[in-house]
């Protein structure tokens, strides 16, 4: 009994010092970050120039500058949005896949992406400004038909939840297609769109995917010892204590929401929120409280770097750069865990 109370301490131990060490290293990345992708790119400006032009009592005159300009309204505004979607969307992630006790679970596996994605595009057809509105109603609707399919076929267990969520995603991936087909002259706009871009970020927007990011995190991170429990397996919640059907409600609709804010505003980037959430419980373990406060800063350092990537690579859209990365680096995670498993 003693030895087996010396390893759980000396578990902890070793778990706590991994998590520290992770924690500092993310920071630090996140901060080479904000270096590179504000203060550098077609015109490199000084760092204590960039403090300069950040700080409040900046002269007004100073602010219709170029340099503040670029600073204030272009590059700062596009790291916080990347920053607040990566981590939403990584957050998402790690919820969705706790809740549903599924380790593919992310908003794009359960249709809510591409509901989203099909309300963006038929939003093209009435003009730009319709477009993020019922890019936002798009996801809802999915996420409503979802739980709508799940209850009547299975009584809105989880592993209904995620077979509702992939024929969804496929109903509504062919409306997206049948919309392109009749585009005409939209769709370019639209591909884009789909792809995914952090190039017309704004302060609006970075404000509001941090809203977004505030909307999942807080009751996650509050419910995030019943979430614990569920996570354990379907009726594993149950047993102690945990209202399993309103705990889902609850986070999928946060998530939802959430991450529908992301996709109406940036659109369709992918694995961040599948990839991150695999690697971290690797890292520091599946306790949800602290995996998601990881998640989100794992997340927004990842999706600031890929961004500055696509940006580096001739402005590409960033869920190009996601995909082409987390597409093939998930398929090793998934090999290595079957080699290690056997």
């Amino acid at each position: 009994m003693n030895n087996n109370s010396a390893s759980l301490a000396e578990y902890r131990r070793k778990l706590r010092s991994k998590r520290i060490m992770l924690g500092v290293c993310l920071c630090i990345l996140l901060a080479a970050a904000a270096v590179w992708r504000i203060a550098q790119g077609e015109w490199n400006i000084p760092l204590a120039r960039v403090a300069e032009l950040l700080s409040p009592s900046l002269p007004e005159s100073e602010r219709t500058a170029p340099e503040a300009i670029v600073v204030r309204l272009v590059r700062l505004p596009r790291f916080l949005a990347a920053v607040g979607t990566g981590g939403l969307l990584a957050v998402s992630g790690a919820v969705l896949q706790g809740v549903l006790v599924n380790p593919l679970a992310e908003p794009y596996t359960l249709g809510i992406a591409a509901g989203a994605a099909f309300g963006g595009a038929l939003g093209f057809f009435f003009g730009s400004l319709a477009v993020m509105p019922m890019a936002f109603m798009g996801a809802l609707a999915a996420l409503w038909l979802v739980n709508m399919i799940a209850w009547k076929g299975g009584g809105g267990s989880s592993a209904y939840i995620v077979l509702a969520g992939i024929v969804t995603n496929a109903i509504l991936s062919a409306g997206v297609t049948f919309l392109k087909a009749i585009a005409d002259d939209k769709l370019g706009a639209i591909v884009l769109w789909l792809m995914g871009s952090l190039a017309g970020a704004a302060p609006l927007s970075a404000a509001m995917v941090w809203v977004g990011s505030a909307i999942v995190l807080v009751p996650a991170f509050i419910l995030g010892r019943q979430l614990d429990a569920v996570s354990l397996g379907e009726g594993r919640g149950e047993a102690l204590g945990v209202d399993e059907r309103k705990l889902r409600l609850v986070l999928l609709c946060s998530s939802s929401i959430a991450s529908a804010l992301a996709v109406s505003y940036f659109g369709i980037i992918g694995f961040v929120g599948l990839v991150t959430p695999h690697i971290l419980r690797l890292l520091i373990g599946p306790s949800h409280r602290q995996l998601l406060a990881f998640s989100f800063l794992a997340g927004g350092t990842l999706l600031a770097v890929a961004d500055g990537a696509a940006q580096w690579l001739g402005e590409l859209p960033v869920g190009v750069v996601t995909a082409l990365v987390g597409g093939p680096f998930f398929c090793w995670i998934l090999v290595s865990g079957r080699r290690t498993a056997k």
